[in-house]
C-alpha cells in the first residue's frame, strides 16, 4: 500500500535535481557569454585605439624679475623674572604701548599691523627647580608704504628690531606671473615647432598640459643689522632697502608631431 507514494517521492525528487543542474548550467553560460562579449569589445576597443605615436615630453621656462614690494618688519621684547605672571605683565605692557603706537599709522594695504609670537618658559637651575621665567612679545609691520613701516619702527621704544625680510605683494605677484606665463608660453610653442621641424614634421598638437609659477628670492636681512639700526637713534626711521625677486613660471607637457 505505501510502495507507490514512496516512488512517485523519488521521481519528484530526481526531477528537481535535474532542474537546478539546469538553471546552474544555464547561469554558467550567461556568465561566460558575458565575459566573451567584455573580452570582444576591449580587444576590438584597444584595435580602435592605438598607442600614441611621435608624442615628445617638453618643458620652457619664463622669467621676470621685478622689485621687491612687500616689506615685512618684526619687533619684539624678551623680558624675565622670578615668576610667570610677573613676565607676562612686562611683556603685554611693552606690547600694548607699541600696539598703540603703531596703529596712529596703520593704513590696510600700506602698513598693516599684527601682533606676532607671544610665549613664556621656565629656566631651571642646576638643581632641577626652577629658578626664573623668561617670554618674548612680538609685533609686525607689514605692508608696501616702506617709509611709513620705517618710520614707525623707529618711534616704537618699547620693542627692539627683530627681522626684516622683503617680498612681492598679490597683486605685483599676479602680474608679474601673468608675464612670465606669457613667456614661458611662447617659449614652449617655439620649441616644440623646431622640435617638430627638426624631425621631418610639418607641426604639432598638445596632447596635456601643466603650469607651475615660483618665486625666487625675498632673502631676509641679518637681525644684527636690524638691531645696530634701532640703537642708532630714538624715533629714527629704520634704513630699510628691498632688493628683487625672480618669478619663474614653467610650461611642461606633451605634444603630438604630425
Amino acid at each position: 500500500m505505501h510502495a507507490r507514494p514512496s516512488h512517485l517521492n523519488t521521481k519528484t525528487i530526481g526531477r528537481k535535481l535535474h532542474l537546478k543542474t539546469v538553471h546552474r548550467a544555464i547561469s554558467l553560460l550567461r556568465v561566460t557569454a558575458a565575459c566573451a562579449l567584455v573580452a570582444a569589445t576591449s580587444g576590438a576597443f584597444a584595435q580602435i585605439m592605438p598607442m600614441p605615436q611621435n608624442v615628445v615630453q617638453l618643458s620652457a621656462s619664463g622669467t621676470v624679475e621685478v622689485q621687491q614690494d612687500l616689506l615685512v618688519l618684526s619687533m619684539n621684547s624678551i623680558k624675565e623674572g622670578p615668576d610667570a605672571a610677573t613676565v607676562q605683565t612686562q611683556l603685554r605692557q611693552a606690547l600694548d604701548a607699541a600696539l598703540t603706537e603703531a596703529k596712529k599709522s596703520a593704513v590696510p594695504g600700506q602698513m598693516d599691523v599684527r601682533t606676532g609670537n607671544f610665549s613664556l618658559y621656565p629656566r631651571y637651575a642646576k638643581d632641577g627647580k626652577i629658578s626664573s621665567w623668561q617670554g618674548t612679545a612680538e609685533l609686525v609691520l607689514e605692508g608696501r608704504d616702506f617709509p611709513r613701516i620705517s618710520t614707525t619702527a623707529g618711534k616704537i621704544q618699547t620693542l627692539t628690531m627683530g627681522n626684516v625680510s622683503f617680498g612681492l605683494s598679490r597683486e605685483q605677484r599676479k602680474k608679474v606671473e601673468t608675464e612670465a606665463q606669457a613667456i614661458a608660453i611662447d617659449q614652449f610653442k617655439a620649441k616644440a615647432g623646431e622640435i617638430a621641424r627638426g624631425f621631418g614634421f610639418t607641426g604639432y598638437t598638445l596632447r596635456e598640459i601643466n603650469i607651475n609659477a615660483n618665486d625666487q628670492g625675498g632673502i631676509p636681512r641679518p637681525r644684527i643689522m636690524a638691531m645696530q639700526a634701532k640703537s642708532a637713534s630714538a624715533d629714527e626711521a629704520v634704513p630699510v632697502e628691498a632688493g628683487k625677486s625672480a618669478v619663474v613660471v614653467t610650461v611642461s607637457g606633451g605634444v603630438q608631431l604630425k
